[in-house]
């Protein structure tokens, strides 16, 4: 895969998701030219990659007027209109291009809708984290994206973080609300934990500092020990009659924090299939 060409990278939508993606793709140098299309135009996060090797169009329109081509198109734009944005660009989309979305809920048989169904087609779903090349992506393909674009997401993703592979696209939604949603969750457990420092008296300040530099710490303790299940470390953890002993009975019990959970990752994923409807 090393032997495969820088990519030019047509950027439809430069949110927050979009932008991480490509901050990774430029600091990791892997992709030739990028075409920013968002009607706010260039974020000013990438001002010092202006003209070259970013540029920024408002409109579909405008980037089809300047006749550039590009290798692939990521679809980046909100989901509610995400089928304005495909109408608007269909008439100009070379057909052999490779359409990745990130876009959640916006199913392949929506995209061959739009564009034809030979498009080569890969829905993928990042997570912020991608910014610094720690995120994971999950990516599924339709039948006429072939090895050869197969291995340019691959690329693409892989720079930013994990990849996986699956066929069964339904199941994405279930990703989403897992792993492409994830990061809100971890943050907001640093809020809650600081909070809860604060309920016990500590400073906010302090607590904060607490909070975020305990989850950093467990997360990267994670990392350097893959082979242990997070069971074994919550346990390393844990002395029996212990004060971490005493908070996990409170998290842990039937109406805790799984339940939560299970109801939360519930809710993101219906929420993603009424979103492709």
């Amino acid at each position: 895969m090393s032997n495969i060409k820088p990519l030019d990278i047509a950027l439809i939508g430069c949110g927050k998701m979009g932008s991480a993606m490509l901050k990774g793709w430029l600091d990791s140098k892997i992709i030739g030219r990028a075409f920013i299309i968002d009607p706010a135009g260039l974020p000013e996060t990438f001002a010092e990659y202006a003209p070259n090797p970013v540029t920024a169009y408002k409109s579909v329109t405008a980037f089809a007027d300047a006749d550039i081509h590009a290798d692939i198109f990521v679809m980046a734009t909100k989901p509610q209109i995400m089928a304005e944005v495909c109408k608007q660009l269909a008439p100009v989309l070379p057909r052999t291009a490779l359409i990745m979305s990130i876009a959640a809920g916006q199913t392949i048989t929506n995209f061959e809708k739009a564009f034809g169904e030979t498009q080569p087609i890969i829905r993928a779903m990042p997570n912020t984290p991608s910014a610094i090349g720690q995120g994971i992506s999950v990516a599924v393909a339709n039948p006429h994206a072939t090895e050869d674009h197969k291995q340019q997401t691959t690329k693409l993703l892989e720079a930013i973080g994990m990849v996986e592979w699956m066929d069964d696209e339904d199941l994405l939604n279930a990703v989403t609300a897992l792993s492409g949603s994830g990061p809100a969750y971890v943050f907001l457990l640093i809020e809650t934990m600081a909070k809860a420092g604060v309920h016990c008296g500590l400073s906010e300040e302090l607590a904060t500092r607490l909070a975020r530099q305990t989850v950093i710490g467990s997360a990267n303790l994670a990392k350097a020990e893959p082979q242990a299940e997070a069971s074994t470390l919550r346990q390393n953890v844990t002395s029996p009659g212990g004060t971490t002993e005493a908070a996990l009975k409170v998290l842990m019990a039937d109406d805790g924090i799984q339940k939560l959970f299970d109801k939360a990752l519930t809710a993101a994923k219906d929420r993603g299939i009424e979103l492709s409807s």
